[in-house]
C-alpha cells in the first residue's frame, strides 16, 4: 500500500498562482554583515531581530526562488514590532541579490537598489505591523529566475533617507515572507 501512496504523490504537480508564498525566513535563519547588523533578543520566548532606531542595520537572508515561481512580480511582507514605542513610523528597505551560476562575484555584494516602504507602530506594544514592500520583475529584483539562489537584504533605514522614520526605540524584525505578486 505505501508503494502506491508514494506513487500517488510524485504524479502530483504543484502550480503556485500569484499572491502564493515562495519562502519565508525567520530570524534563525539570519545571516549577518561584518558592521552595523541587527541583533538577537527574545520577546516572550520569540526569537527577533532588532533593529536600531539611530543607525541604519542590516540582515541577510540566502534562499532559492522555487521553480514553480511564474515570472512575476515579488512581494515581501516583514511582520515587525516596535520593542517599547507605541507610536511613529519605521522605514524599511529591502533589496535582492541574485546568485546565478557563473554569476556574480560572493566576494562582494552585488545586490540590486533597495526599494523601500514605511510601517507605522501598532499602538499597543507586542503587536505585529506589517509592512509590504513590491518588486516588479526584472531589474528590481535583479532579474532572479526561478530555481536560482539569492540573498535579501533588509535594513532599517534609521536615518530615513529612503522616507520617514521617526519611531524610537528598536523595530523588533519577526519573519519576512516573500509572495509571488
Amino acid at each position: 500500500m505505501i508503494p502506491f501512496v508514494l506513487e500517488r504523490a510524485k504524479s502530483r504537480r504543484v502550480v503556485y498562482a500569484s499572491g502564493q508564498t515562495l519562502c519565508v525566513f525567520t530570524p534563525a535563519h539570519a545571516e549577518f554583515p561584518s558592521s552595523n547588523f541587527g541583533t538577537f533578543d527574545t520577546r516572550n520566548g520569540h526569537l527577533v531581530l532588532e533593529f536600531d532606531a539611530s543607525t541604519d542595520e542590516k540582515i541577510y537572508f540566502t534562499g532559492v526562488l522555487p521553480r514553480n515561481y511564474s515570472g512575476g512580480g515579488l512581494t515581501l511582507i516583514i511582520g515587525w514590532m516596535a520593542d517599547t514605542a507605541t507610536s511613529g513610523s519605521c522605514r524599511w528597505q529591502a533589496g535582492i541579490e541574485r546568485l546565478a551560476d557563473a554569476g556574480s562575484d560572493l566576494d562582494a555584494d552585488d545586490f540590486a537598489s533597495s526599494n523601500s516602504a514605511g510601517g507605522t507602530a501598532n499602538g499597543t506594544s507586542g503587536k505585529l505591523t506589517y509592512t509590504t514592500i513590491a518588486f516588479t520583475s526584472g531589474a528590481q529584483m535583479d532579474s532572479l529566475a526561478a530555481g536560482e539562489a539569492f540573498r535579501l537584504s533588509i535594513n532599517r533605514d534609521a536615518d530615513g533617507t529612503s522616507g520617514t522614520d521617526d519611531m524610537t526605540g528598536d523595530a523588533q524584525l519577526v519573519f519576512a515572507e516573500i509572495k509571488e505578486t
